[in-house]
C-alpha cells in the first residue's frame, strides 16, 4: 500500500484484527441489522437457516461498514486533503455516505457503464461532499483513473476490500451475529475481493473456531478458487457481471492471505442457482436481493444437497439489495431452472399429423411451460420444450428415459447457456441452403453506442448469417452471431476478434444450435 492509501501498510496480526473489529466505530453511520429465520428454506433443506440482513443498512449493503471504518482512521491532514475511490456500486455508496457523515470531500470514479440508479444514489448519499467522475467501460479502467487522481491531488485511496481497516469494518458483522444468534454451525459468505469473508473469518475463528466458514463465489468470477489452486492471487482473463457486486478479476492480497488460512471450504454457484437464491430470500422476507447479495443463500441450498447436511444451524448474509429493476426479468426466467423445478430440452418428432399429440400424451400429466416449433422439412420437426417438475431431477431423468424407450432423439438443454440466453428466443430459423457457418457469442459492456461499436469494428468484410442481441438487465450486452468464414479467412477473422476486445466464445457442435439453427 502506498503512503496515500488510507491506514497502515503493515500486515496485521490476528489479535490486532480482533481489536480493530471490537473498536471499529462503524455505528456512527451503520446500524445493527436483523437476523431472520428463513422458514421455507429451513423446511426444504431440513436445517435451521438464518439470514443476516445487511440490506437494512442506509446504503442497502454491508459496504458502509468497511468504508466508514477506513475513513474514520484517517488523520486530520488526510481528511482535509480528501479521498478517492473507484467502484461500480455498493462501495461507492458506502464511501459517499461516510464522506457526508464525516464532512470529507470524496471523488468517486465509476465506469461509464454504471446504471443511472447507482450513480444517482452515490450523488444523493454524498451530496456536496462527493464528486462523481465517470470514466472507462470497466472497473479496471475506472480504478486506474482513480489511482491517477490520487497521485495528482494527494488524495487518500479508500480501497473496496484490500485493506486492514476495511476488513475490520466488515468483521463487525460476525460480532453482531454471535451476539444475536449465540450458536450456529456454518456461515456462508459471498466472496468478490474477499474483504467480507476475511473480516468474518478473523473474528469467528478467534472467538468461536468450531463454526465452519464457507466462501461462496459466482462461477463466472471465482477469483478465490483460482488463487487457491495457484497458491496466490491470479488475475482472471474475464468475469461475468450478472453478479456485479462480486465481479472481481483478482482477489485482494490481504483477504487471500486470511481466507487461505481460515476458510473451511469454497463453493461456486451458477447464475441459475443465484436466481433461485433471490427467490428463496423473497419467499421468506419479501425482500429482493441483488445477485451478489443472494450468493450465500444459493450456496446453502446447493451445499446441503451435495454434502447431505441436515439438522444443523446455517447462516448466510444478504450482503446487498441494490438491484437493477430490469434484472428481475432474467431472475424470473431462470430461478426455477436453478431450483430444478423446470427443465428445458430439445427433441425431434416425426413431421406428420398427430405427432405432436402423441408426444404430449407420452409426457403424461406433466405441465408444459414452453413449446417452440417451426416446420423444418417433410421428415421431422425440431421442438424446444420446457416442463415443470414437482420432484426435481429424478422426475426429469424418468421422463428422458421414457422418451428414449419410445425412440425419440432428445438433448437436455437445462444447463446450456446458449440455449437459455439465445436459442429459446430464436427457434425456427434455419438456412434454406447449406452454408459454412461459424457461431460466436459476444458479451460487452452495455453503454450508449456499444452495439454500434461492435458493428463498426465488424465492418463489411464478413457475411453475417445470424444475429441475436439481448441485454438481460445487467450492464452487459449479449450477442449470438453466425459468420460465413472460409478456412483461408480464419487468421484475418481472428484479427477482427482481437480488435473488438470483448469476451468471445466460439460454439462448436453445440446441441442447441444443431437442433434449431444449423443448416442441414
Amino acid at each position: 500500500m502506498s503512503n496515500n492509501t488510507a491506514g497502515a501498510a503493515t500486515v496485521q496480526s490476528d489479535f490486532d484484527y480482533l481489536i480493530k473489529i471490537l473498536q471499529a466505530p462503524v455505528y456512527d453511520a451503520a446500524v445493527v441489522t436483523d437476523v431472520n429465520k428463513l422458514e421455507s428454506l429451513s423446511k426444504t433443506t431440513q436445517n435451521e437457516v438464518f439470514l443476516k440482513r445487511e440490506d437494512q443498512q442506509p446504503v442497502k449493503s454491508f459496504k458502509l461498514r468497511g468504508a466508514y471504518n477506513c475513513m474514520a482512521q484517517l488523520s486530520q491532514a488526510q481528511r482535509d486533503a480528501g479521498v478517492v475511490t473507484a467502484s461500480a456500486g455498493n462501495h461507492a455508496q458506502g464511501v459517499a455516505y461516510a464522506a457526508k457523515a464525516m464532512n470529507i470531500q470524496a471523488t468517486i470514479v465509476m465506469p461509464e457503464t454504471t446504471p443511472d440508479i447507482k450513480v444517482n444514489a452515490v450523488r444523493q448519499f454524498g451530496g456536496d461532499n462527493v464528486t462523481v467522475v465517470q470514466f472507462g467501460t470497466s472497473f479496471d479502467q475506472a480504478s486506474g483513473h482513480a489511482a491517477q487522481l490520487r497521485e495528482a491531488n494527494g488524495y487518500s485511496m479508500i480501497p473496496p476490500f484490500d485493506h486492514p481497516d476495511v476488513i475490520a469494518g466488515q468483521g463487525t458483522i460476525a460480532k453482531e451475529m454471535l451476539e444475536q444468534l449465540s450458536h450456529f454451525d456454518y456461515i456462508f459468505v459471498a466472496v468478490g475481493g474477499g474483504g467480507l469473508a476475511a473480516g468474518i473469518a478473523l473474528y469467528l475463528k478467534q472467538v468461536k473456531p468450531s463454526i465452519k466458514i464457507i466462501g461462496v463465489e459466482s462461477e463466472e468470477s471465482a477469483s478465490l478458487k483460482a488463487a487457491l489452486d495457484a497458491g496466490g492471487p491470479v488475475t482472471l482473463p474475464q468475469v461475468g457481471i450478472f453478479a456485479d457486486g462480486v465481479a472481481v478479476k483478482t482477489i485482494g492480497t490481504e483477504p487471500f492471505r486470511i481466507c487461505q488460512r481460515y476458510l473451511d471450504d469454497v463453493i461456486t454457484v451458477s447464475n441459475d442457482e443465484i436466481c433461485t437464491g433471490i427467490k428463496d430470500i423473497f419467499d421468506d422476507t419479501r425482500v429482493i436481493a441483488e445477485p451478489a447479495g443472494a450468493l450465500s443463500v444459493a450456496a446453502i441450498r446447493k451445499y446441503c444437497r451435495e454434502h447431505d447436511i441436515k439438522g444443523k444451524r446455517l447462516t448466510g448474509i444478504l450482503c446487498g439489495a441494490n438491484i437493477n429493476f430490469h434484472t428481475l426479468r432474467y431472475v424470473s426466467e431462470r430461478c426455477e431452472l436453478g431450483e430444478q423445478k423446470e427443465a428445458v430440452f430439445a427433441v425431434n418428432i416425426p413431421e406428420n399429423k398427430g405427432a405432436f399429440k402423441a408426444f404430449c400424451r407420452l409426457l403424461g400429466g406433466i405441465v408444459i411451460t414452453e413449446f417452440n416449433y417451426r416446420y423444418s422439412n417433410n421428415k421431422q420437426a425440431h421442438i424446444f420444450v420446457g416442463v415443470k417438475l414437482k420432484h426435481g431431477k429424478a422426475e426429469f431423468d424418468a421422463l428422458m428415459a421414457k422418451l428414449s424407450e419410445h425412440g425419440y432423439d432428445y438433448s437436455d438443454l437445462s444447463q446450456n447457456e446458449l440455449a437459455k440466453l439465445h436459442v429459446r428466443h430464436m427457434v425456427g430459423g434455419r438456412p434454406q441452403t447449406p452454408i459454412e457457418e461459424s457461431i460466436f457469442s459476444f458479451s460487452f459492456p452495455e453503454y450508449p453506442g456499444a452495439l454500434m461499436h461492435f458493428l463498426d469494428t465488424l465492418g463489411e468484410s464478413w457475411n453475417i448469417t445470424m444475429f441475436h442481441y439481448r441485454n438481460h438487465g445487467a450492464a452487459q450486452g449479449l450477442v449470438l452471431a453466425g459468420f460465413e468464414i472460409q478456412s483461408e479467412q480464419r487468421a484475418s477473422f481472428q484479427d477482427y476478434l482481437d480488435k473488438l476486445d470483448f469476451e468471445v466464445q466460439e460454439h462448436l457442435d453445440d446441441p442447441a444450435y444443431n437442433f434449431f439453427l444449423s443448416s442441414e
